[in-house]
């Protein structure tokens, strides 16, 4: 009986394969490797970079804010110019750049810890560092991935980077919040280097060749006003762009605040909190499995609009938790984890079809543009959200931060559900 099941599951499993021609695209699983190591590595940095700051230099609520906001700035600073470089350049060599200096940029986390240097300012730096790398190779890899997959798979693709997704956000956390406890959070980032580096030798050996970019003379700075002139003059975008600006305005407050309440107010070890993060994990496989299946039915607009509604479930939910629930400290972690599956359930809902979207309607000569300007208007808002947070938590409190994020989150979904037709828009 076992082996008969067994025999059906894998001629299942061989079937789905032949069917799926994306897993027959050699240079796609490339591609999609790469982002599934950098993704399970970046977990661990986003958990162990701000338990540096917070466990070993003694970080303020406001030197989190000024270190969430540092790593966001680049966004504001480099987006634009970015989407002019990767219109007129190939994207590839720009991915493998930005993987040289990430993994340069955290090696440099132990070593100054081993010497005695590291500091809030030596983290600032490499937040900086990191937030560059996000802008250019992120941005790169959006505009590869329309390039290997065509706007016909970017749905299909975004399913699939979405179901990896979910599993490094299920085993991520939880190994990351074991390394720290045993190696400390400085020497954690190490595996998150050794991402980049295996992430760069297999990029290498993509072969498929990207189109010479055509010639283009004119100026760079009118090369940006047409990129905002195209966003703003596309009303699906223009709309799009406000939304996911002020949503991100929220998440970075979010983000500033969160290590800290975990830590500080809710007296989470890393191991605990490592752990509850990982039902994030098993949100991102529910958003995944459900993400193409809604968009179908409802179509990508009310997609968004389904995922925007669970990010600020999670938003109202995180500042009402107590320190013991019901007289447990189990019943605090466990609560923060169901906070953090709200939320990465919708935020993979809510960006996942936002980007395919935005990708399907934009023209090849303004893919760069398009994304990096979207890219500048709407993460760009981050750094403000983190120092908000952080003038707030310096003198209200951490958990008074939270409830302003909570109330901005719900005002938010309530102009988006009432006041604009995103619900109505299909694919």
């Amino acid at each position: 009986m076992r082996a008969t099941i067994f025999y059906a599951l894998r001629r299942a499993a061989t079937a789905r394969f032949q069917q799926d021609r994306l897993l027959h695209h050699a240079d796609f699983r490339r591609f999609w490797g790469s982002t599934i190591l950098t993704s399970f590595g970046s977990q661990i940095t986003q958990l162990a970079l701000p338990l540096c700051a917070v466990l070993l230099l003694h970080a303020s609520p406001g030197e989190m804010g000024v270190l969430v906001a540092l790593e966001n700035l680049p966004f504001f600073l480099l987006c634009l110019p970015v989407g002019v470089l990767l219109d007129r350049a190939r994207r590839l060599p720009v991915m493998m750049a930005s993987d040289i200096m990430l993994a340069t940029a955290l090696a440099s986390v132990p070593i100054a810890w081993w010497l005695g240097i590291l500091s809030m300012h030596w983290l600032y730096a490499v937040g900086f560092i990191m937030g560059t790398g996000a802008v250019i190779g992120g941005s790169a890899e959006q505009i590869f991935l329309t390039f290997l997959v065509g706007r016909d798979g970017l749905v299909q693709a975004r399913a699939k980077f979405g179901t990896t997704d979910s599993a490094s956000r299920l085993l991520g956390p939880g190994l990351a919040g074991v390394l720290v406890q045993l190696l400390g959070a400085p020497f954690a980032v190490l595996f998150n280097v050794s991402a980049f580096i295996v992430s760069l030798w297999n990029l290498t050996h993509i072969r498929a060749k990207e189109p010479a970019p055509q010639f283009d003379d004119v100026h760079p700075l009118r090369a940006i006003i047409d990129g905002l002139r195209f966003i703003w003059q596309h009303p699906l975008l223009r709309m799009l762009a406000w939304t996911a600006g002020t949503w991100n305005l929220l998440f970075g407050a979010y983000v500033a605040s969160q290590v800290l309440f975990a830590t500080r107010v809710l007296g989470m070890t890393p191991g605990m909190l490592g752990t509850a993060q990982m039902l994030g994990g098993i949100g991102m496989l529910a958003g995944s499995l459900a993400m193409t299946r809604l968009s179908k039915r409802y179509g990508s607009g009310a997609t968004i609009l389904i995922g925007l509604c669970c990010t600020v479930v999670a938003f109202a939910l995180v500042p009402c938790i107590p320190p013991m629930l019901f007289g447990s400290h189990a019943a605090t972690v466990f609560a923060y984890g169901t906070v953090v599956f709200f939320l990465d359930l919708g935020a993979l809902l809510f960006f996942m079809p936002y980007i395919s979207l935005r990708q399907r309607v934009t023209p090849d000569a303004m893919l760069g543009r398009m994304t990096s300007t979207m890219r500048f208007l709407t993460v760009a808002t981050s750094p403000l959200g983190a120092l908000l947070a952080g003038a707030i938590g310096e003198h209200f409190g951490v958990r008074a931060a939270l409830g302003g994020v909570a109330a901005g989150g719900v005002l938010l979904a309530a102009a988006m559900v009432f006041g604009t037709q995103l619900r109505h828009v299909k694919d």
